[in-house]
């Protein structure tokens, strides 16, 4: 029954989002709509989230007719310290989302109102420990743009029809579990534009199974992990993972990532707040992980995940001070300059607590591609540090079809052998794309667990044989594919062919002999 309402919960949120998508079509392109959706549905969540944590208190106190939206802003700026503290950020009841909304049809200046209220909120934060996950958050919200409009008083307009829509946005009670119906309407906007965006500088968007399995991979075993971590986070997808499936306390010490692009960079630490994650347990950083990573001082990390950007360039050997970068030296040469994949794995190694696991989307290249990469695997399985290797199906990703692989990586393994599972036939058939479905991850997660032979999905490989295979970690070179072909046997066969022209032959004989008889009479 929960299910049941859940799911059409969801619907209903969907086919709103969809109408606001169709409502703002032709002035505003996909991209940049999801930005303004995604802007707007933050600031309708922060301003529901401060209300509702300072009712709560009010309440608790012995007044339950309070509500903060309803007092004056001489009032709350006695409260302005105490909540940057507890919340990270301070916003005036007369600037909360539902009081500007219910001002906006008769506001001739929206957008500037909107404008203040969002650099309000921004310098709530300055000067605190919050300021670095508030600073231009609201960016590429432009209340400004031409997009909207060709007059301040259409691009109003525009911004007033956002506000109510977003408003009428059925996303439950606050105290309900708002924070799913917030996440969801994210991760629905996210698909939605995924394809449509499609593949920008060998980045894909990860679909939400895969992430699943990624996390579940580096929780065999735990049930809570110090510090989460991904070096290419783009929108916080699979970090948030960790919240959904262990709970965010059980992340005792947060969730880390780097991400190279600022307008995703910007997206994910709106997601860490939509999920309700707090200003101090999240630490996301922009810049170029490779060549400027953030995260020096607070690494290692227990668990990994990423699906970094696909073959993409990378200064490598040019830059004389990589190859002795702590991260890449040890495998004694860097990966090309035109595929820094094996950079992104080296890299995860090196910020890997010892009883951590990382999980890493690959491309197959980076497989059995020789020169400096074949090198790098030969470090890594020489020192053991590669736990096994799963071949997943094929078109599972939006905007490539391409079969990617996930490499698990490990410090402290019992044994010196490398899993290769086969999961290329664990899927459904969805729409456009290939699906992994509970049981294909089950099946996945429950091979990856046992480490034994399993016929046809799973290959236990001593690392002497792979070094005899010249360093080769594809999984079809270990794990022998089921031949689904109909099988003959040639001996009935032959037997068969044996009756038949013996049978042909009597047929013959009394075709002859009916003929003689005609030719008789």
């Amino acid at each position: 029954m929960e299910d049941n309402r859940k799911e059409q919960e969801r619907a209903e949120l969907h086919r709103t989002i969809w109408n606001i998508a169709n409502n703002l079509r032709g002035s505003v392109d996909g991209w940049d709509f999801k930005q303004y959706v995604l802007g707007m549905l933050f600031y309708r969540y922060i301003s529901e989230n401060i209300t509702a944590y300072i009712n709560a208190g009010e309440w608790a106190a012995g007044r339950p007719e309070f509500n903060y939206a309803k007092i004056s802003d001489a009032e709350a700026e006695k409260i302005r310290e105490d909540l940057v503290e507890a919340k990270g950020f301070f916003i005036l009841p007369s600037e909360l989302f539902e009081n500007v909304r219910a001002r906006a049809k008769n506001d001739e200046n929206l957008n500037e109102t909107l404008e203040r209220v969002f650099r309000n909120i921004e310098a709530s934060a300055q000067g605190t420990e919050s300021e670095p996950d508030f600073k231009g958050l609201f960016d590429d919200l432009d209340v400004n743009s031409n997009k909207l409009g060709s007059t301040v008083a259409k691009r109003n307009e525009k911004l007033a029809q956002l506000l109510d829509s977003i408003a009428e946005m059925k996303l439950g009670d606050y105290k309900d579990n708002t924070i799913d119906a917030f996440g969801d309407a994210y991760e629905y906007l996210m698909g939605m534009y995924a394809s449509n965006a499609g593949k920008s500088g060998g980045e894909y968007y990860t679909p939400q199974e895969v992430s699943e399995l990624l996390t579940r991979l580096t929780l065999v075993g735990k049930t809570e992990v110090n510090k989460v971590y991904d070096p290419a986070c783009g929108s916080g997808s699979l970090l948030l993972k960790f919240a959904k499936i262990l709970g965010k306390d059980n992340v005792r010490l947060g969730f880390f990532g780097q991400e190279i692009n600022i307008t995703t960079y910007n997206l994910c630490r709106i997601n860490m707040f939509l999920h309700d994650i707090d200003y101090d347990k999240f630490n996301i950083a922009l810049g170029d992980t490779l060549t400027d990573p953030k995260h020096r001082d607070n690494e290692p990390f227990e668990a990994i995940v990423s699906n970094p950007p696909y073959s993409i360039s990378w200064k490598g050997d040019s830059d004389p001070i990589l190859i002795n970068d702590p991260r890449f030296a040890p495998a004694g040469v860097l990966a090309p300059k035109s595929k820094a994949d094996l950079a992104f794995i080296m890299h995860c190694l090196a910020w890997l607590a010892a009883n951590g696991t990382a999980a890493i989307v690959c491309f197959p290249g980076v497989m059995y591609r020789g020169g400096a990469e074949k090198k790098i695997r030969q470090y890594l399985i020489d020192n053991n540090y590669i736990d096994c290797i799963i071949q997943l199906p094929d078109n599972l990703f939006y905007g490539t079809s391409i079969a990617t692989c996930i490499m698990v990586l490990k410090k402290s393994k019992r044994d010196n052998s490398t899993l290769f599972i086969d999961a290329s036939k664990e899927f459904v058939k969805a729409t456009n794309n290939n699906k992994l479905t509970q049981k294909n991850i089950e099946t996945i997660l429950n091979a990856f667990k046992d480490r034994k032979d399993i016929e046809y999905l799973a290959k236990l490989v001593p690392n002497s044989k792979i070094a005899e295979q010249d360093y080769n970690l594809s999984v079809s070179t270990y794990v022998e594919k089921e031949d689904t072909r109909e099988k003959i046997d040639i001996t009935a066969l032959n037997a068969e062919i044996k009756r038949i022209v013996a049978r042909e032959q009597v047929l013959r004989y009394e075709i002859d002999k009916i003929i003689a008889e005609i030719e008789v009479e």
